[in-house]
């Protein structure tokens, strides 16, 4: 069994956020007949042994609903792909790696925190560093820029392109595809 799970805020005022890069991912993925239920911590999808989690939890509490789920169905956390957006990386640009730290993302090190261990795979969307005169939280809780949007879509593209490999064949094949093929980014 694998799952994707998706970092954002719930709700229709973050849907648009650049915070939310990990719920635009799962969007990409729920095409054809996915089962869903709804619990308390996040909105669970299943179809055969694959899921697709959607936290309930605000970004900073994400870790609560990734334990509960982790524990709920029994999928240990290597075989978690946790996606999320990223100020460290430049915009559009998208990384699979199999483990490691949080870095500077809150929703990821409650993550790591509640399944006690860094060996979780992640697959980051790049949304950039805030402008010097902006706060950090204001803005990654505010949507991309216009002209932003086309590079994210592709990205997010990209990143669903990733995850469905994850789900159907593992991380390995996921992690040889990243390696081959990684999206033109506009300059």
């Amino acid at each position: 069994m694998r799952a994707v799970v998706g970092l954002g805020n719930p709700g229709p005022a973050y849907a648009a956020t650049r915070h939310n890069l990990g719920f635009w991912v799962l969007e990409r993925l729920l095409g054809g007949s996915w089962e869903r239920k709804v619990f308390p911590w996040a909105e669970v999808f299943r179809k055969g042994d694959a899921f697709l989690v959607r936290p309930l939890t605000f970004m900073n509490l994400s870790g609560q609903a990734v334990a509960e789920f982790s524990r709920k169905f029994q999928v240990p956390p290597d075989s978690l792909l946790i996606v999320y957006d990223d100020v460290d990386l430049p915009l559009g640009e998208v990384r699979l790696r199999p483990s490691g730290g949080a870095g500077t993302h809150r929703g990821m090190r409650s993550v790591l925190s509640a399944l006690g261990t860094e060996e979780v795979p992640r697959l980051r969307v790049g949304i950039g560093p805030p402008p010097p005169d902006v706060d950090l939280a204001q803005f990654v809780l505010s949507p991309p820029k216009p002209e932003e949007v086309p590079i994210l879509a592709e990205a997010c593209d990209f990143a669903a392109e990733l995850a469905k490999i994850f789900l159907e064949k593992g991380l390995p094949t996921a992690l040889d595809a990243f390696s081959r093929r990684k999206p033109a980014r506009p300059v």
